[in-house]
């Protein structure tokens, strides 16, 4: 879990202990979060791991099962938590959220308002961010969804750093004891222009506020409320595009197009069944980067804007 010591620093240096919650890695496209229990073991096409042979390891092992089979135990850092946590709804991904904690400006000591916990996605990265003594204050009008945040939140040992509410924002704006205290303000709502009065009064002089929407048209209706009080209003969509590398061998029998090499020059082609009296010449090995076959399209825009300060 994102263990936090008695200096509220988050740490992975130590071994994996009982009851710890660990990302059980079997290939880059199948992890999952798993708490670590003594009696208990952890079934899957490799074999039989016993939690038991977990417990006193370094984070970042590599465990054998009963079968000779194995997966590595992983920390579960907020990138990964990202990939594994369950989805009660959208979710930012590492490209949005990396955007949002830089233009946000979001430090250690930081106070940040969240409207829309939804899963807890971006929420785990604020955390991390504004640790080890800064606060996020986090809410969702929905009920079951809070309380479901609120123990993803315990499970990752961040509950000292993370508050949840239950609050309807759009509707009520944020409670007013925040008023003049947050560094920033991030908002996921279906109609964010209607709590952007009220996250005017909670931040700073010279905070930022960050808009997620999916559709451009609530871009075009928030911007135009923030026109009034912010300045540098900003919009983006982060696109993704990630690369395979992998070492493969070269077809040396194709000529020079594509990068071949080609066959060597006067030499013939040696005719099936015939006996080779040079030894084999290696096929040379390089290390190839393409495009992924698949690419994550469009997520939503994030809207930044800063508070003017008072003349």
């Amino acid at each position: 879990m994102l263990s936090v010591d008695a200096e509220k620093r988050i740490s992975f240096k130590r071994c994996i202990r009982d009851g710890d919650l660990v990302i059980v890695y079997e290939r880059h496209d199948n992890m999952k979060a798993v708490k670590v229990c003594e009696s208990s073991t952890l079934q899957n096409r490799f074999g039989v791991f016993k939690h038991s042979d977990w417990i006193g390891k370094p984070f970042g092992s590599k465990v054998l099962s009963n079968k000779g089979g194995f997966v590595y135990l992983l920390a579960p850092t907020p990138e990964l938590w990202t990939l594994v946590l369950s989805h009660r709804t959208q979710i930012l991904y590492i490209a949005d959220i990396s955007l949002v904690i830089m233009y946000l400006e979001i430090i250690p000591g930081c106070l940040v308002l969240e409207s829309g916990t939804g899963s807890g996605s971006l929420t785990t990265s604020l955390a991390r961010a504004v640790a080890p003594n800064g606060h996020v204050c986090t809410f969702d009008f929905h009920e079951q969804r809070a309380a479901s945040a609120r123990e993803d939140f315990e499970r990752t040992g961040l509950s000292s750093l993370v508050t949840v509410g239950v609050r309807d924002i759009q509707g009520e704006g944020f409670p007013e004891e925040f008023s003049g205290q947050a560094d920033s303000v991030f908002l996921d709502l279906p109609q964010p222009w209607l709590a952007i009065p009220s996250a005017e009064k909670m931040l700073k002089q010279d905070g930022v506020l960050c808009s997620f929407s999916p559709c451009i048209e609530q871009v075009q209706r928030s911007s135009e409320t923030l026109r009034s009080n912010f300045t540098d209003i900003r919009t983006f969509e982060v696109l993704l595009r990630t690369y395979e590398v992998r070492e493969g061998k070269m077809d040396c029998s194709q000529g020079n197009e594509g990068g071949s090499l080609g066959p060597r020059p006067g030499k013939r082609r040696q005719r099936s069944g015939e006996v080779s009296n040079e030894g084999e010449i290696p096929t040379p090995t390089t290390v190839m980067a393409r495009p992924a076959a698949e690419a994550r399209g469009h997520t939503g825009y994030l809207t930044f804007a800063r508070l003017k300060c008072l003349p």
